[in-house]
């Protein structure tokens, strides 16, 4: 890459793991972060197989294990408590090979940053891409300091994309899901005994133990876009919707603060782009492939994003010649995981007696198959191997 450096626009998980992956390539680097820190929105991540093996490559991964909480089996209830399938974790390391790390964004945040090197990362300081670049032309990245070349613009500038917009304007931009969501983290006296999600009319609810005693405890609902609780008050919202369910979703909901309670509507690029890079720009995360939480793989997505697109650079390599490798080794998966996330959304959106009687009776039959025949359906995803880094971690 010369004496260019890559540039980072976005400093969220997936700006800070592209940031790693590219430092563990000997490539220089710098983020622009927009937010005055780097406190992330968000409360829990659960992190697959696929991206702790990402997490893995960029030295980061048993920081991360270290920090995650373990439970022997989660599955899947009806709001009555009656359970629709389960699964024990012994059984589902042993067919993946690696265990689903449940930790809070922050830990995430904190390990990547620990990483880097110190000024890597800068807050307060947004960037904006001018010119994507060429082939002989480098890319130009408005920032505080003023406008800067890079042989590389990493766009990691989330769902809502300047980057996005700017690359592929004819691109009709994400969707609304139909979906609102909640998330907190709470303290209970004593871990909870169900772990897992609740499916109801409409609607879910899901509690996932965390270190420390803490738990994650999320809801989402069909809602009109933009909607809000009338007083502001979304943890009563959140005792609306989920109050008289099975134990202990209401109970962990009672113990949230308020003002800790995140509320976001849900959108996805439902129509994929036409590819995830132009010129020397790599769009990443969010700005290429936002999707539904359904499949818990938005993050994930990210961390392979990142270490895909560094793995074959160097300091010496121009990133224009590898970026149609990246476009081709992402757009199928995410494309196909973007739409499964959709089709599960679609699944809770059902909110009839009759349509979830039928989706139940289907959960149920499932829920009866050989615990390796079930999870058999997300080998796809699980089984995903990242490419080698340079750097040493």
């Amino acid at each position: 890459m010369g004496r260019h450096q890559a540039i980072v626009i976005g400093g969220g998980i997936g700006g800070l793991a592209a940031a790693l992956a590219l430092h563990r390539q000997g490539v220089p680097v710098t983020v622009h972060e927009r937010a005055a820190s780097l406190e992330p929105v968000g409360a829990g991540l659960a992190l697959a197989p696929n991206a702790l093996r990402a997490l893995d490559r960029l030295g980061v991964g048993a920081r991360l294990r270290s920090l995650a909480n373990s439970h022997p089996a989660v599955g899947l209830r009806h709001p009555s408590g009656r359970w629709l399938a389960r699964t024990d974790t012994a059984t589902f390391e042993a067919c993946f090979g690696d265990t689903i790390a449940a930790v809070a964004r922050a830990e995430v945040i904190a390990a990547l940053v620990d990483a880097l090197p110190e000024g890597t990362v800068r807050t307060d300081s947004p960037a904006s891409l001018v010119s994507p670049g060429s082939a002989t032309e480098p890319a130009v990245v408005r920032t505080p300091d003023g406008e800067r070349s890079a042989a590389l613009v990493v766009a990691a500038d989330g769902i809502r994309s300047a980057t996005r917009g700017l690359l592929f304007p004819r691109h009709p931009g994400p969707r609304y899901s139909g979906f609102t969501t909640w998330r907190t983290i709470v303290t209970p006296a004593r871990r909870p005994a169900a772990v897992g999600e609740v499916w109801g009319r409409g609607r879910l609810a899901g509690v996932v133990p965390l270190a420390d005693d803490r738990v994650y405890v999320y809801g989402a609902a069909l809602a009109p876009a933009g909607a809000a609780a009338a007083d502001g008050d979304e943890k009563a919202e959140l005792l609306r919707h989920y109050g008289t369910w099975c134990a202990p979703v209401p109970q962990l909901l009672a113990l949230a603060e308020p003002d800790r309670v995140l509320r976001h509507d849900v959108w996805d690029l439902a129509d994929p782009l036409p590819a995830h890079h132009l010129g020397r720009v790599a769009l990443l995360g969010d700005a290429a492939h936002a999707m539904c939480p359904f499949q818990g793989q938005g993050a994930c997505q990210a961390i392979e994003d990142a270490v895909v697109l560094a793995a074959p650079l160097t300091p010496a390599t121009d990133p224009v010649t590898t970026l149609p490798a990246y476009t081709a080794a992402r757009l199928p998966r995410t494309t196909a995981i973007v739409t499964g996330s959709r089709r599960i959304g679609d699944l809770v959106a059902l909110r009839t007696p009759v349509a979830t009687l039928l989706r139940s009776t289907a959960l149920t039959l499932a829920g009866l198959l050989p615990a390796r025949a079930l999870l058999s359906r997300s080998a796809r995803t699980y089984d995903w191997q990242p490419p080698a880094l340079r750097g040493a971690a």
